[in-house]
């Protein structure tokens, strides 16, 4: 198991315990989400975590995936799921790279990315691989906390912090700027970054794959 799997492992419990931060900033990028959403749709969330976000969304497609490296988070979410009668809804665990086979190019009606993309290691490469697993006209949907829009000395805070395992082994410290280029360079279009009463950290973006 990876240093990431593991991390993430040893919080899950606790993790599915918390209260979400900001609960009217998460309804409305649900409600931003479920806009681009149809009924035959099917939608993957990546770092699925305990899987709130995809039963959130479960009533507005055929299908929600929710794929995320910890086993124990995803544990929890098909709990969650069978718990809530959700059968539509499935969980798959394991990185999301080459080697994440469930689905083909050009198979997905939708990608989510809520609070994931700055715990890669590579986001372009991640970027393009969500790019060619969306249908053309599929739609892109991330948050992603963006330290880098505050001047706040966070690089030194994350490394004591991860070298005393109070932090993932990789957090990037990323500007909304770079991410919003990073998001055009994979090839996606109508970007769109929405304000939704979160903090000045966090990048809610929307995006669609060319027709």
């Amino acid at each position: 198991m990876t240093a990431t799997a593991t991390f993430w492992d040893n919080i899950a419990q606790s993790y599915a315990q918390q209260p979400v931060a900001n609960p009217a900033a998460f309804d409305r990028k649900i409600a931003l989400t479920r806009e681009r959403m149809r009924p035959d749709h099917v939608v993957l969330d990546i770092g699925c975590g305990t899987g709130s976000l995809c039963l959130r969304l479960a009533p507005a497609a055929a299908a929600v995936h929710g794929l995320d490296v910890s086993p124990a988070m995803t544990q929890i979410a098909r709990d969650k799921a069978k718990a809530a009668g959700a059968d539509h809804v499935q969980f798959h665990t394991g990185p999301f790279d080459e080697t994440f086979d469930a689905f083909g190019p050009a198979s997905l009606d939708g990608v989510c990315a809520y609070s994931i993309l700055h715990l890669v290691e590579d986001r372009p490469a991640a970027l393009a691989r969500v790019f060619s697993l969306l249908k053309p006209g599929g739609f892109f949907v991330s948050s992603t906390v963006c330290l880098g829009n505050s001047w706040a000395p966070y690089r030194p805070l994350l490394a004591v912090m991860t070298a005393l395992g109070k932090a993932p082994p990789v957090v990037a410290v990323v500007r909304t700027r770079t991410l919003l280029a990073e998001i055009a360079g994979a090839g996606f279009v109508d970007i769109e970054e929405h304000d939704v009463g979160a903090k000045p950290t966090i990048a809610f973006v929307t995006a669609r794959k060319p027709d």
